[in-house]
Parts: structure tokens; C-alpha cells; sequence
């Protein structure tokens, strides 16, 4: 982050933990380190939003190991195309030119609401997505989200794609999709549809602050 010489930090794998160094990483922050672009998602999205609070330029989008994923040429091709050229083909679809927009991990965001390094949702679009979570999770996870003051602050929350969701006995009772909607209805907060975010190869680039880019 302090190397001048290097223009981008693009993160190789989401990374366990990172929520045990953001406070840290995210101090006494030198002026090569607010010249850079960070990329990444899931639990980087603990270091996106430390850093996005100190005003430095990040974006949720593919990482090194997506290469890994079936159709994972694509996905690095992508997240290059965004970090050398700023090739707007790269972007999710649905986002406005400058207005501001923020796409999380739900689990990993709903964790880092109320914490040092939790960012300024006021006014900005909120995207989501999941992997690997049971809907009781979900629902848990929206419960608390949507719950938080500064979320309600938000202009309305996407649903990128929530995969892999574990069977359970007994059957929860609602979708994903239905969980997501009826805790927005409850909340107030408007949902947007769907946005072209998650844990896969497909997944797209979400530049927290469009306009800066």
C-alpha cells in the first residue's frame, strides 16, 4: 500500500481474518496508499469498507483465485480490463453513472455493521450477495441489516445471486429472494431487483464511488 510504484492492490482470494487487520490497515494511511486502487470481494469486503470510510478508491470485483472457478478466464480478463483500463464493459449493468454504489457480502457486511470500519451508506445503492448460507442465515443477516440505522439510509438494496444455499430440515419456508424482499418492505427501504454480483466467475465489478472513476 505505501510502494508509489504500485498503482492497484488487487486481492489474490477473499481472505479469512481480514477483518482482524482492517482497523489497522486502514491507519496512518501514507499518500501512495490513497493514490492506489483496492479490488476484491467477499471477506476483503472487511478492508473495502475500512478503506472506502478513510476516502480511498475501491471496488467490489473478481480476484486472482476466481481463475480457479469453471469460466474463470473471463472473470480475470474482467477485473483487468477494469483495473488497467477502466473498461465500463467490466461494470455490473444496472449502475448509474455517478451515483454512488456498494456491493458486500451479506454475512461479511452484516458483521461489520456498528464497527470502526463500518463506511457512509447514506444515499448510495446497496448490492448484495451470499454463498453457502442457509436461509435462516439469510434471513438472520437481512434481519440485522435492515434494522441498522445507517442502512435505512441507503437508496435501495440489490440482490446479486445467493448459491449454493444448504438444504435444511425443517424447511425454512422462504426463498432467498422472498427474504430479502420482505425485510426491505419492512424496513422501508426499496428493493432494486437484481444485480449481476456473486460467488462465481460471472461475478461483476461494483466501483464504490463511480464518479471518482
Amino acid at each position: 500500500m505505501a510502494d508509489a510504484s504500485v498503482d492497484a492492490v488487487w486481492f489474490a482470494r477473499g481472505g479469512y481474518g481480514s477483518n482482524r487487520i482492517a482497523e489497522a490497515a486502514a491507519a496512518d494511511l501514507s499518500p501512495a496508499a490513497r493514490a492506489k486502487t483496492y479490488l476484491g470481494y467477499s471477506d476483503a469486503g472487511f478492508l473495502l469498507a475500512a478503506f472506502d470510510r478513510q476516502g480511498l478508491d475501491v471496488a467490489h470485483g473478481p480476484m486472482v483465485q476466481d481463475v480457479a472457478r469453471p469460466g474463470g478466464e473471463a472473470a480475470i480478463h474482467r477485473a483487468l480490463d477494469w483495473l488497467v483500463k477502466r473498461d465500463g464493459a467490466a461494470l455490473e449493468p444496472g449502475l448509474a453513472p455517478g451515483k454512488r454504489a456498494m456491493a458486500f457480502n451479506l454475512t461479511v457486511l452484516s458483521h461489520l455493521i456498528g464497527t470502526p470500519v463500518e463506511p457512509d451508506f447514506a444515499g448510495g445503492e446497496l448490492l448484495i450477495e451470499d454463498v453457502a448460507e442457509h436461509e435462516y442465515r439469510i434471513d438472520r443477516s437481512m434481519f440485522h441489516l435492515t434494522g441498522s440505522a445507517a442502512i435505512r439510509g441507503v437508496s435501495a438494496i440489490r440482490m446479486g445471486r445467493m448459491s449454493e444455499i444448504p438444504d435444511n430440515d425443517p424447511v425454512f419456508g422462504s426463498d432467498a429472494e422472498s427474504i430479502v424482499r420482505d425485510w426491505c418492505e419492512r424496513s422501508g427501504i426499496a428493493f432494486g431487483g437484481h444485480a449481476d454480483i456473486g460467488h462465481d466467475a460471472a461475478n461483476r465489478v461494483v466501483p464504490f464511488d463511480l464518479a471518482r472513476n
